[in-house]
């Protein structure tokens, strides 16, 4: 579980063995993370009214996952970025960017303040993800089918280190058209590389079109298999799903692990859920206001508190 303790890293305890986040009650732990995702929504809508356009259907689709993976799962120091002993947490893809600094506020790696400088001249946070640039981002994104690869010579880095440290990395759908991905997938599975969990986002939907309709991927879940992952395929817009999932793989030992997540473009906000043209989205002036108020309405629906909140309940343990 994350923590912004200085002296201790999340779910770690004194003897390094991670502890085990289901203690907490499961309704709490779980409605919790709505709130988080739901912050994480409206960080990416404040982000996405500053160009007027972008790929906010991506950020609002994948936020159940990052809201799961930042303060369910990943092992890391918010105020220490670099500290050695973190989980590495990989975006293969960097227009996705917008949806990770919106995570990383979240969690207490950027500042929300900071949010409002986004693709501004001289700003940390950048329209495509740069390493060099944000605390928190791991690599330079962007040229899709690198990630995986980086993520295999990374966790062999670790192994040989004498890490427990975990390597998780996001990628798209879209990703699977590329050679360099599933070459990396042979690598991982072949060195037996149990410190790697790939987060595939299946949004159906790609810049030339829908996926389908660009180079079938399909039976994703098998050909990972195929290629000696452990694999589980959910609704990663289900909460309660993504939490049972990473649970389930945290377990895991001998082989890499995938989680391929269906999602929706936009989800949360009903007209941007259904809007033509997704993949790089335009919103009109006085739609921003309209989409929050969507979000809010959907959030107060879906939550079970009865209303959208502005803060969270910090750490569950």
């Amino acid at each position: 579980m994350h923590t912004q303790s200085t002296s201790a890293p999340s779910r770690a305890t004194p003897e390094g063995a991670p502890q085990d986040a289901s203690q907490a009650p499961h309704s709490r732990r779980v409605s919790a993370l709505k709130d988080s995702a739901h912050r994480i929504r409206m960080h990416a809508l404040d982000m996405g009214e500053t160009q007027g356009q972008g790929y906010i259907g991506q950020a609002l689709g994948v936020a159940d996952i990052l809201a799961v993976v930042y303060k369910d799962v990943l092992n890391y120091r918010a105020d220490e970025p670099d500290w050695p002993r973190r989980d590495r947490f990989l975006l293969s893809i960097g227009h996705y960017a917008i949806a990770l600094y919106a995570a990383l506020a979240e969690a207490g790696v950027l500042d929300v303040g900071e949010l409002a400088t986004y693709g501004s001249d001289d700003s940390r946070l950048p329209m495509s993800g740069m390493a060099s640039y944000t605390p928190g981002m791991e690599i330079s994104g962007g040229s899709l089918g690198h990630g995986l690869g980086v993520a295999t010579g990374m966790a062999l880095g670790l192994r040989h280190q004498g890490s427990d440290a975990h390597v998780y990395n996001l990628l798209s759908d879209g990703e699977l058209d590329e050679g360099s991905t599933w070459e990396a997938a042979l690598a991982c599975a072949h060195h037996g590389l149990d410190n790697v969990t790939a987060i595939v986002d299946v949004n159906a939907l790609q810049a030339d079109g829908p996926t389908k309709g660009v180079l079938r991927t399909e039976p994703v879940t098998a050909k990972w298999e195929a290629f000696g992952w452990h694999a589980i395929r959910v609704d990663g817009n289900d909460i309660d799903a993504l939490v049972a999932a990473f649970d389930s793989l945290r377990e895991h030992r001998g082989s890499p692990t995938v989680l391929v997540c269906d999602t929706r473009i936009g989800r949360g906000v009903p007209m941007l859920e259904t809007r033509e043209k997704a993949h790089f989205m335009r919103v009109e002036e006085h739609e921003w206001q309209l989409a929050r108020e969507q979000l809010a309405q959907r959030h107060r629906t879906h939550s079970g508190s009865g209303r959208a909140t502005d803060q969270g309940e910090g750490p569950v343990r």
